[in-house]
């Protein structure tokens, strides 16, 4: 009798290490997509920030009394080279997404820029590595849902908290993105 009581309290703490285990991974294997998922977005932030350089060269010939457009441009670019923190990075991006937004629809208004060859060829990088961008914050927003939810879920809830995990936040549009973008005509 006493074997029988001894290997059912070994069955229900071996069971229990294992369950607490499995717990602990899953929250670990969250944490890390959310990593990785902001990680893919630096990736194609940063390459769109080494093409920016030769936009504004190419632009500038053209937009010389565009002074506005262009020093957002420069100062977006600014603002990420000196982001550290994801927050940081995705307030750069807001910056960056408005301003290339405005330069392009600026750009409408000049035929021999939008003629230009090497313009329309960044442009449509650009363009590229914006849609790709869009793809990743969906996939981040994603992974930082699951992440959200699992440790706000119960019994992961008891387990996040003597991690220290706590929320991250989702990617969001800022207002000044959901505006109608003005074009002014020289």
């Amino acid at each position: 009798m006493a074997w029988i009581v001894l290997a059912v309290i070994a069955f229900v703490m071996i069971g229990s290490v294992l369950y607490v285990t499995g717990l602990y991974n899953g929250l670990i294997s969250l944490k890390h997509a959310v990593d990785q998922a902001w990680a893919n977005i630096d990736v194609l932030l940063k390459q769109r920030h080494d093409e920016l350089p030769k936009l504004m060269d190419t632009v500038k010939g053209y937009m010389g009394h565009e002074r506005e457009v262009l020093e957002r441009v420069t100062a977006a670019r600014s603002a990420y080279q000196q982001a550290q923190t994801m927050e940081q990075k995705g307030a750069a991006d807001d910056a960056m997404r408005s301003a290339l937004g405005r330069l392009f629809a600026v750009a409408e208004s000049y035929p021999q820029l939008k003629a230009d060859a090497s313009f329309r060829q960044l442009q449509e990088r650009i363009s590229s590595l914006e849609e790709e961008i869009a793809d990743r914050r969906e996939f981040f927003n994603h992974s930082v849902n699951a992440f959200n939810v699992r440790i706000e879920q119960v019994p992961d809830l008891f387990l996040a908290r003597m991690m220290g995990l706590t929320p991250h936040a989702l990617f969001r549009v800022s207002d000044e993105d959901k505006q109608d973008v003005q074009i002014r005509f020289p």
